[in-house]
């Protein structure tokens, strides 16, 4: 509870008092209750049930914590008292008020009842309002999952709390537990003070009597004893509707139909949901909200209705993954060589004085042959304790025997006849050989295949722990007694779980449970500490009652100290399979572990331990995160996070699969978690993991799990990325127009804007490929919010532009993909988008209309946004066609290229290169794309060029950086090729003036190579003009000047003259001067 401020008390109940608190560092108000800790199984009701239902009229539970001596809850606030004060004060409502307070009710209540909930125990003290006067159901202590018995959940829980003792059985009697879990008879149904269970119909029995009493103040049916309300509930009908007050003497007939429609007594006549919905009292007000939905639900594109179909209840689907087969496997406790290594049984069938039989010819033996063979067994066992009898048969037969039944108890069938027989449970008084006896019991136990219910186990149980506990200092016989015990045990688990009858026929005493935990304790020798934990891991394996017993404060600690001071590896993967299995039964062991040794030890566990190790600690995470209990403080750990993700290295499927899943429920807690995933290589993973979970035919158990919870993790990554821009959105939308924010729009937008890096991350993996265009509206209405408000950071910008120009990239790139492979995706998409625009050109059109008219002052930013501008304009230039693009890149060519070209020459530094090189690249781009598109628009004299551009381009020909002058010389060359032979009056002396200086003052062959080819370009138009006559001479006398060397060297065949000489030709033939 640091967390957490408590005020003033603002209400007080049974055994409980309601502050009014707040969370340190927010503004957020909540409610805080503070219970006494023996109502422990109520509220874990409250908390199971409430921890998942998200409703406008359901009050939210938000986290729950344990002191020494308190339990308290944090749910939401509710300023406007109960409902049962309400109509306290007001003694009666209008009609009007009652049914907008019952439009509230109904939809909450069916909101309850669609998750699979029975509230139970509905009366208006439940009720609460809030501050603009919504009613909210906030009590779930009495509240049950359809279907279920809330009697034995409250056990279970008491079970728990009281540990294994003398005093739990008579606490927690059945029938202090049905006294515990009644409701309010006031509002209780007939039927259920008949004996049956509450159901929905109960509850709609509940919302008529709340509805009467709004009406007329009162409920329909008071007494002044519980024997005459009883009577009245089940005999007389309710009272007519009247009020006191004469303004509102009468009901409407709508009304009252209403009412008695939902007090009548039989449930099978009484209102069930459909009629009541459609009932005229509510005057279409539900069927509106039906009509409204199914509406949208039409006018949501295929994709949209799919992604909504696929975010249905996580959490149930979760909760199937949480454990696999491979969790529940176990070895036999009995012989099992890593607990402790015995010498093999043998007999000797010449001195055996029954048929030695094998073990499948007495599974085949007929009824007379079967009981004939018993009773020369039991005979001879039962000699042994005749002493002094003629027929007394020596200690070594007997031994022999026994030996012999433990051979043939091996075998299923076998050990099955026998375990139902006479002999089974009469060899356990035998006191010759204890041991042997003992161990033929528990042979039987281990291979038996089927347990009926007339076999006296409860006997043979409370037979072995008076044992244990009369030899408890013996170690030798407990290692004897402890494992056939354990085998019994496990064997009556497993029979309730397969004939699904809870309850179970047999009973086993707590002093068993106290026994085996006992033996658990420090200072015990290694083997009976091992046959304890694999006692307690093969009986938690199964889903029983018996496992319940085991569940005591002492039992998590006792097996984490067996696991982390162990140094035998069996003991320890038996003691944390051990604690994993109880955290099925109860999140609350592990959370006893952690309470007592710390998080970060149990984490350096799982980072350190074998693959066995890390999958039963993931899974004790994962079934702790599901259960919703002492959740909070892992959802907020960063280590915690860190530490499952670099789970997700392991060559293990089955660990990275159960990594992801304790990563979605963190997720699912807490939204913020996932920008530390995706900085800390999320996408990555999931991106590899993908491709090998492909589902397939001759797909591996494993990698089918590894697909499902993936596609988990998936879906609800994708299912945030809008919630995430919404926030955004939202955050940006409320400084707009302001100067400077407030100090709570600061560390909003602190809290929000960073996740951007998370859109980037997704949106440009192969994770979202099949949502992306869903979002791009929401990018449109980002542009607006981002480059219009000018207190957003340079930073933030240069983030805004990076995820643009990425996911533009990828875009346009994987369309080109699409078209050349698949013709059907294009159709598809257009399916998806409705008007058959794809999402790429809305993006590009988007993008054009937004951001480009804000080119220019985004290029005057401070650094490094006009570089991040620059490159989205490369990556829509690149894949896309850019005459929309043209104008505006010559005017910003034009002039941002004088501008940076002075101040470069004035500050003598040469950091404007990089600029300068994004904008011819965008030039080449452009002009590359159009040489293919626009030859033939060139034969007619307008040019889609301004003249203007050539001479900048050319004047960057003289600059001295390598990669600015290659970019420039491409761009001459393409104008060249553009222009050069078709229109030669284009063409001025000023540019040959510029090529000759740029071949005076760059020497390397291949640059000279491209400005010779760009003046061969210009030099072969039909009609050489008289204008170009002058230029032509400083270029022959360029050649002048490397004619001794050139024409020598091209004697010899350099490939440095051949450009020159291919000129010169052409200059004698259309020049004769």
């Amino acid at each position: 509870m640091e967390n957490f401020i408590l005020y003033e008390e603002i209400g007080r109940g049974n055994r409980s008092v309601v502050y009014k608190g707040r969370r340190k560092g927010s503004i957020h108000f909540v409610a805080i209750i503070c219970s006494d800790k023996s109502k422990r199984p109520e509220l874990t009701n409250h908390v199971r049930l409430a921890h998942d239902i998200k409703h406008d009229n359901v009050v939210s539970f938000y986290e729950w914590y344990e002191t020494s001596n308190h339990l308290w809850l944090v749910v939401e606030m509710c300023t406007g008292g109960s409902l049962a004060a309400l109509v306290a004060q007001d003694e009666c409502l209008s009609e009007e008020v009652v049914r907008e307070f019952s439009i509230d009710l109904m939809k909450g209540l069916k909101y309850i009842h669609d998750s699979g909930i029975v509230v139970s125990d509905l009366t208006p003290a439940k009720i609460l309002l809030d501050g603009p006067g919504t009613l909210k159901y906030s009590n779930f202590c009495l509240a049950k999952a359809q279907g279920e018995s809330l009697e034995e959940f409250f056990s279970l829980v008491m079970a728990e709390e009281m540990g294994a003792g003398d005093s739990k059985e008579n606490i927690i009697s059945p029938q202090n537990i049905k006294n515990r879990i009644k409701g309010s008879p006031v509002y209780c149904a007939p039927e259920v003070l008949r004996g049956a269970d509450t159901s929905v119909c109960s509850d709609l029995w509940a919302l008529g009597c709340i509805l009467y009493e709004m009406f007329t103040g009162k409920p329909p049916f008071v007494s002044e004893s519980m024997t005459g309300l009883v009577d009245l509930i089940l005999n007389e009908g309710p009272p007519p509707l009247r009020q006191k007050e004469p303004a509102f003497s009468k009901p409407s007939p709508e009304f009252e139909n209403l009412v008695m429609g939902l007090l009548q007594k039989d449930p099978v006549k009484r209102l069930s949901w459909d009629p009541l919905l459609s009932h005229p009292f509510w005057r279409e007000a539900f069927s509106e909200t039906y009509i409204t939905l199914e509406k949208a639900q039409d006018d949501v594109s295929p994709m949209s209705s799919v992604m909504v179909e696929e975010q249905g209840d996580m959490s149930a689907c979760i909760k199937p993954l949480l454990y696999t087969d491979s969790d529940f496997t176990v070895t036999p406790i009995m012989d099992n060589p890593k607990i402790l290594k015995t010498s093999p049984v043998r007999f000797d069938p010449k001195t055996l004085c029954v048929p030695a039989h094998s073990a499948e010819r007495l599974s085949c033996l007929n009824s007379e042959d079967w009981s004939q063979f018993l009773q020369q067994v039991c005979g001879v066992l039962e000699s042994v304790d005749r002493a002094g009898s003629a027929n007394a048969t020596a200690p070594r037969t007997k031994l022999n025997l026994l030996c012999y039944l433990c051979t043939v108890c091996n075998h299923r069938e076998t050990a099955t006849r026998l375990i139902h027989s006479p002999l089974a449970f009469n060899c356990s008084n035998l006191c010759f050989r204890r041991s042997k006896v003992m161990r033929v019991i528990g042979l039987m136990a281990s291979h038996c295949t089927e347990l009926r219910d007339n076999v006296p186990v409860t006997e043979a149980v409370a037979m072995f722990t008076e044992l244990i506990r009369e030899n408890f200092r013996s170690s030798k016989l407990k290692q004897c007694l402890i494992p056939p015990l354990g085998e019994l045990l496990y064997l009556i688990a497993t029979q309730e779980e397969k004939k699904e009858r809870p309850g179970g026929f047999w009973v086993v005493p707590a002093a068993a449970y106290t026994v085996l935990m006992r033996c658990l304790r420090e200072g015990e020798e290694l083997v009976v500490n091992h046959m304890a934990a694999k006692t307690i891991e093969n009986v938690c394996s199964r889903e029983s009652q018996y496992a319940q017993g085991f569940i005591t404060a002492e039992v998590g600690p006792a097996l984490w100290y067996l696991f982390t001071h162990s140094t035998v590896d069996a003991l320890r993967v038996s003691a944390i399979s051990a604690l994993c299995k109880i955290t099925r039964q109860s999140a609350g062991a592990f959370q006893s572990v952690i309470d007592k040794v710390g998080l970060p030890s149990i984490l350096s566990c799982l980072v350190s331990g074998i693959s066995r190790v890390q999958q039963h600690m993931l899974t004790m995470f994962a079934a702790m995160l599901a259960s919703g209990v002492h959740s909070h403080r892992l959802v907020q750990d960063r280590d915690f996070v860190m530490k499952i993700i670099r789970s997700l290295e392991s060559p293990s499927s089955v660990i990275r699969a159960k990594a992801f899943l304790v990563l979605l429920q963190v997720l699912m807690n807490n939204r913020e978690m996932l920008l530390l995933c995706c900085n800390s290589r999320l996408v990555m993973y999931i991106e590899r993991d993908v491709r090998k979970a492909t589902p397939g035919k001759e797909q591996q158990s494993s990698n089918e799990y590894l697909s499902k919870c993936l596609t988990l993790l998936i879906r609800h990554t994708v299912h945030e990325l809008p919630a995430i821009l919404d926030d955004i959105l939202s955050v940006l939308g409320s400084i707009v127009g302001r100067k400077h924010p407030s100090p709570t729009q600061s560390r909003q937008l602190k809290q929000s804007l960073p996740m951007m890096a998370v859109v980037l991350h997704l949106l440009t993996s192969q994770v979202c490929v099949c949502v992306r265009s869903c979002y791009i509206y929401l990018f449109a209405s980002y542009f607006g919010f981002s480059f219009s408000t000018r207190i957003v950071q340079p930073e933030k910008k240069k983030k805004i532009l990076r995820v643009l120009s990425e996911i533009t990239l990828l875009l346009l790139s994987q369309d080109e993909v699409e078209e050349r492979e698949r013709d059907g995706g294009r159709e598809r998409e257009r399916e998806w988008e409705g008007e058959g625009i794809s999402s790429n050109t809305r993006l590009l059109t988007l993008i054009s209309e937004a951001l480009l008219p804000q080119y220019e002052t985004l290029l005057l930013e401070p650094d490094p946004v006009p570089v991040y501008a620059l490159k989205l304009l490369v990556s829509l230039t690149e894949h896309s066609s850019p005459i929309s693009v043209i104008e505006l890149v010559c005017n910003v060519f034009v002039e941002v290229t004088g501008v940076y070209l002075v101040r470069e020459m004035h500050s003598g530094l040469k950091s404007c290169s990089s600029l300068l090189l994004c904008l011819l690249d965008i030039i080449h781009c452009l002009l590359k794309n159009l040489s293919c598109v626009v030859r033939l628009a060139l034969q007619v004299t307008f040019s889609l060029f301004s003249f203007d551009l050539l001479p900048n381009i050319q004047m960057i020909l003289a600059c001295n950086d390598s990669e600015v002058y290659e970019e420039a010389s491409h761009c001459v060359s393409l104008l060249a090729q553009l222009y050069g032979g078709e229109g030669a009056d284009c063409l001025q002396p000023e540019e040959l003036l510029s090529l000759a200086h740029a071949l005076q003052t760059h020497t390397e062959p291949r640059q000279l190579k491209l400005l010779l080819r760009v003046l061969k370009r210009m030099v072969s138009a039909r009609k050489f003009p008289d204008s170009l006559l002058t230029p032509m001479s400083s270029i022959m006398s360029f050649w002048s000047e490397g004619t001794n060397c050139s024409f020598s060297a091209a004697s010899k065949g350099s490939t440095r003259s051949q450009p020159r000489i291919r000129v010169l030709s052409y200059l004698g033939c259309h020049g004769s001067e």
